[in-house]
């Protein structure tokens, strides 16, 4: 693969010497996980925050560990303990990115983390703590004799620290501030791989799988079950890249020295990666084999399990024939009862085959009964590469005799890969490779369908999905009563129907009455005048922690989603003991408030019930029914919505205008009271038409799926 050019990120916020780094206002924020102006606050509020040590371009500068030291001891802040102390050392990392470059960066302080796992001592002790370049020269001086001593073969670390001098030393009590925040070297290390975007290291982040992703696969892996069942298990992967999937198999197990880990990559400097990894990760050194190449070391073992992504290759340069000869041999590495899960490209893997020799070796795969299923990923499973559609196949040698002569196809590409979903398919192919095929007896895949071999060759080439849903899917009671469903909809169709054609027989056809002004229109007010006049009193909003709102709650909260129409009113709500033990002046609207936001937009909406919660940034507009010319609330939303000028650009920072500005005719009496009875009509008229256009969508909604899953036919006129 060709690498990705690494980019050197911008410098960072610099660090004194070998202390703590120093961090920026919006560095703190940001770790954090605050707003900036809460960081503000903090200062204003807080006669202990820390004081800046430092001013650089007018901008104050604090310690990185007082300010964290700081935000343990108050609690303030939404990052806990780990994350607090996580960001702090990668904060500190980022900022020597740009001496050391960040592939040397990784290297270096990978390497370090290692030689202490190995040595199980300190890197920066026996009183070679000092800064001058004494101190500095003495401190490498001593861990490069350390590194001959604990690696004279040259497996992990000996080469990487032999290429720097004493400037690295500092580095040395960096590893060591990064092992106490984050409890191990093993923990160290892997911060230090989850920052590689952030480091700018975009040859190591091009290679990662979604997260999701990756936990899926350590759930149809299976690993702690195996180690329950035999003294040890093998774990290997042939394109191992800097170790990622299997150093997310190894870190779901207890004890890890049980386990034999096998991999190769060709790219020497990545092997290396991967072997300090899986060391620090508790593999035993003697039962660890990093290749640099395409071939196992399979003298030390026979793999049981074997979990890899296969080479990333361009549209241009991705040939079909070349990925299954890519399994074929994975399959060759496959002994009875072993496993192997297989990442790769969906067009070789699950499309529709145009060539004959593809066609003939995925279907002699097939046919070789070690095919044990067949998964259609979502897209974005690999984040530098979203256009890249994947697939996985989960080959498992001498299957149980249920499974043979069939294979489990699985289509979840329209699904999010929730935990849900990661759970109900692993599920779903861990009964599969126990049991086999099942009938009717209550455990049918939820996302796939039993396919037998001989009709997948007899289609030679077609796709690799499942014919149709799962019966579990066909069966389900949301599926058997459809047809009544859908009769019920029907009938609210019909009573909508009649409704309003009831309403048109007592109360006539809608008719506006409308007439074109002759005489002089009326004078212009604001709205900021009728709030000093008090015909109307605004209120502000409430400042809600997003954490205290759910889909549950006795309050609908009315924010920016909910006025704009981004969101329906009610799926967004707040329980009123949560209210009251945290917000104790929030204040519930009243029948007849008017909701209102300027950003991103303006949305305006009556709440003619009351009983929600107005949530920052919109706020509340109170009418006066007392006032000598009031104005009713639909009459003032009506006028307000219309206000000319109103929008903005979404570049814009803020509105054209304040709201108090909003020019508003100021109606006669008899106008607002004719006004407001035909806003009720209409609206009045509109919820008869959404009740009809509801039913109608529900009865299509149902009509639709049932005919698409092939659960429905249509009775012929």
């Amino acid at each position: 693969m060709a690498h990705l050019p690494e980019a050197v990120p911008p410098s960072s916020t610099p660090s004194r010497g070998s202390g703590a780094p120093l961090v920026s206002m919006s560095d703190i924020a940001a770790f954090a996980r605050v707003k900036r102006p809460v960081v503000t606050t903090w200062r204003r509020r807080y006669a202990d925050f820390p004081a800046p040590v430092s001013e650089t371009a007018e901008r104050p500068l604090f310690d990185g560990a007082q300010v964290a030291g700081w935000l343990l001891s108050t609690g303030l802040g939404n990052a806990d303990s780990d994350q607090l102390r996580a960001e702090i050392a990668l904060h500190g990392i980022a900022a020597r990115a740009d001496r050391f470059g960040p592939r040397r960066l990784v290297e270096l302080l990978g390497s370090l983390l290692c030689l202490r796992k190995l040595d199980e001592r300190p890197l920066a002790g026996d009183g070679a703590d000092g800064t001058g370049i004494g101190e500095e020269r003495a401190l490498w001086a001593a861990v490069l004799h350390r590194a001959e001593r604990m690696d004279p073969d040259d497996e992990f670390v000996l080469r990487e620290l032999r290429s720097a001098g004493e400037e690295a030393a500092p580095l040395a009590r960096l590893a060591e501030d990064m092992v106490e925040a984050a409890y191990s070297e093993r923990s160290a290390y892997e911060w230090l791989l989850a920052a590689r975007s952030r480091l700018g290291l975009h040859t190591l982040a091009a290679d990662a799988v979604a997260p999701e992703l990756q936990s899926l696969l350590v759930q149809l892996a299976d690993l702690p079950a195996r180690i329950e069942r035999g003294e040890s298990v093998t774990v290997a992967d042939p394109h191992a890249r800097t170790g990622d999937l299997l150093a997310a198999l190894i870190g779901g197990i207890e004890n890890p020295e049980h386990i034999t880990a096998l991999a190769a990559d060709p790219d020497e400097w990545m092997a290396r990666v991967a072997r300090r990894r899986l060391l620090l990760a508790g593999v035993d050194e003697l039962a660890l084999d990093v290749q640099t190449g395409r071939d196992l070391e399979e003298r030390l073992a026979d793999p049981d399990l074997i979990a890899t992504r296969l080479p990333y290759r361009s549209g241009e340069d991705r040939e079909v024939l070349t990925t299954l000869e890519d399994i074929e041999r994975i399959a060759d590495l496959l002994g009875p009862g072993c496993t192997a899960l297989v990442l790769g490209p969906a067009d070789a893997l699950v499309d529709a085959l145009p060539g004959t020799e593809e066609a003939r070796l995925r279907s002699a795969l097939l046919r070789g009964n070690i095919v044990e299923a067949v998964v259609t990923l979502p897209g974005g499973m690999l984040p530098y590469r979203p256009g890249y559609r994947t697939a996985l196949w989960i080959l498992t040698r001498d299957p149980v005799p249920a499974a043979r002569g069939n294979v489990l196809l699985a289509d979840i590409g329209a699904e999010p890969l929730t935990a849900s979903v990661r759970d109900r398919l692993a599920e779903d192919v861990l009964l599969w490779r126990a049991e086999g095929f099942r009938a009717h007896d209550g455990h049918d895949p939820r996302y796939g369908r039993a396919v037998r071999v001989a009709d997948l060759d007899r289609a030679f080439g077609g796709p690799l999905t499942p014919p149709a849903p799962p019966a579990s899917q066909i069966l389900a009671r949301t599926v058997t009563e459809r047809p009544a469903l859908i009769g019920e909809a029907e009938a609210a169709l019909e009573r909508a129907a009649a409704q309003a054609r009831s309403y048109d027989d007592a109360h006539g056809p809608y008719r506006a009455d409308v007439l074109r002004r002759t005489g002089p229109r009326p004078r212009r007010t604001t709205l900021g005048a009728l709030i000093t006049q008090g015909r109307v009193t605004r209120l502000k909003g409430h400042r809600l922690d997003e954490r205290h709102i759910s889909g549950d709650g006795h309050y609908p909260v009315l924010g920016p989603p909910e006025l704009t129409g981004r969101a329906p009113v009610g799926a967004r709500r707040i329980d009123r003991l949560v209210l009251a033990a945290h917000y104790e002046h929030a204040a519930l609207t009243e029948p007849g408030d008017i909701v209102y936001t300027l950003a991103p937009e303006l949305g305006i909406r009556v709440g003619h019930d009351g009983l929600g919660v107005a949530a920052f940034p919109a706020r509340v507009l109170r009418v006066n029914p007392d006032a000598e010319r009031p104005i009713p609330p639909r009459v003032l939303a009506a006028l307000l919505g219309a206000t000319r000028g109103a929008g903005r650009s979404p570049s814009a920072v803020r509105p054209v205008r304040r709201i108090e500005d909003y020019p508003l005719p100021d109606l006669d009496p008899g106008d607002v009271e004719r006004f407001d009875a035909l806003l009720a009509e209409i609206e009045h008229r509109e919820r008869m038409l959404r009740a009809q256009a509801d039913a109608l969508a529900d009865a299509r909604r149902m009509t639709v799926a049932g005919l698409a899953d092939g659960t429905l036919t249509l009775e012929p006129r």
